[in-house]
């Protein structure tokens, strides 16, 4: 991949250029120390991925990000300082479309670099992300395999509240709140979120969430159980399921899927398990997650709808999705809002 680099900081340029080289894989497109400066290159030099600091001088990281993806759609990867400690701006910037946040590496005074491995690991899989499609085998198979006569409960028949599935990245947190805080504050049924996020951040998208929705917003645990009136989150790098005993779980199979966790994994499992049929959306994200679980589950019952491309950052899941005949609706996220809760109202 082409890289442009972002950062005010002539030590820190060199270092992510010294990781980017590292790689016969990918190349430096160019270098920016300002945000000013990045939007004009992007524009006439769009590379393949950008790695944008977050605080600088003159324009911050995040509204570089929200002008670079409106304006090119070019995919970004936070690299910052501190990461945990500019988690606001981190979500802000996820919400705009950067894809995932990782800490600066460092270049020590003999000229090795320290972080150079998780960004290296961040860039490869946005790589293969870049070129993912909807080709290829279903999930059923390995969904299936998880279930067994042990892990049957008689005292759990059935759970008897509403179920909403979503699933997203790329400017996932923005979407995913302007659903959630569009739910009425007597709801009484579940809410159960996949977002493309390193377990690293999980604990903070859940506490920006609970502030935007004005709603806590719980990570979830193997082994709980979904709850009426609560809003879970999937929080770790596993792939999230529900067992037929209607406890989550974590899984680390299938390896081959980049995406963790996976929506299409987490879909697939709800499909085979026995959960009440209810509401479930693919929301804005690169790639083709989700899709074949979102056609999983309309085929068992559930209603199912896709972001629309005028309102997704990157129309690529959503898409996915709907050319696979997998959404009832392809509509805004205002409208898909209203429907999942005119469907409250009707039971």
């Amino acid at each position: 991949m082409r890289i442009g680099v972002v950062n005010d900081s002539v030590l820190a340029r060199e270092a992510l250029k010294r990781v980017i080289e590292a790689s016969e894989d990918h190349v430096v497109a160019w270098t920016a120390a300002d945000g000013y400066r990045a939007i004009e290159l992007a524009h006439a030099d769009r590379p393949d991925l950008i790695l944008m600091d977050l605080i600088m001088p003159g324009i911050s990281g995040v509204e570089t990000t929200r002008r670079i993806t409106a304006e090119t759609n070019c995919p970004i990867l936070i690299v910052t300082e501190a990461v945990r400690k500019t988690v606001g701006m981190v979500y802000d910037a996820m919400g705009y479309g950067a894809l995932d946040a990782v800490d600066t590496p460092v270049l020590g005074v003999r000229g090795e670099i320290d972080g150079a491995r998780p960004l290296s690991a961040k860039i490869d899989t946005i790589a293969r992300l870049v070129g993912a499609s909807i080709k290829g085998s279903s999930n059923r198979h390995f969904v299936e395999s998880l279930y067994h006569d042990a892990d049957l409960d008689p005292t759990n028949e059935a759970f008897d509240f509403d179920f909403v599935l979503i699933g997203a990245s790329t400017g996932g947190p923005n979407a995913i709140a302007t659903i959630l805080e569009r739910f009425p504050r007597d709801w009484r049924g579940c809410a159960i979120v996949v977002q493309h996020v390193d377990l690293a951040f999980a604990p903070g998208l859940a506490r920006w969430l609970s502030d935007r929705i004005g709603r806590e917003v719980n990570l979830i645990e193997a082994g709980d159980l979904p709850r009426a009136g609560a809003t879970l989150l999937a929080g770790t790098n596993d792939h999230l399921v529900v067992t037929k005993s209607g406890r989550f779980a974590y899984e680390s199979e299938p390896k081959s899927v980049y995406y963790r966790p996976s929506v299409d994994v987490f879909f697939a499992s709800a499909a085979a398990g026995r959960m009440k049929p209810g509401a479930a959306a693919i929301l804005t994200g690169m790639g083709a997650d989700g899709a074949r679980g979102l056609l999983e589950l309309k085929n068992k019952g559930w209603r199912t709808f896709a972001q629309d491309k005028e309102s997704s950052i990157i129309w690529g899941m959503p898409r996915a999705a709907a050319e696979l005949g997998a959404a009832d609706q392809v509509a805004s996220l205002e409208n898909i809002a209203a429907a999942i809760v005119a469907g409250f109202s009707r039971r």
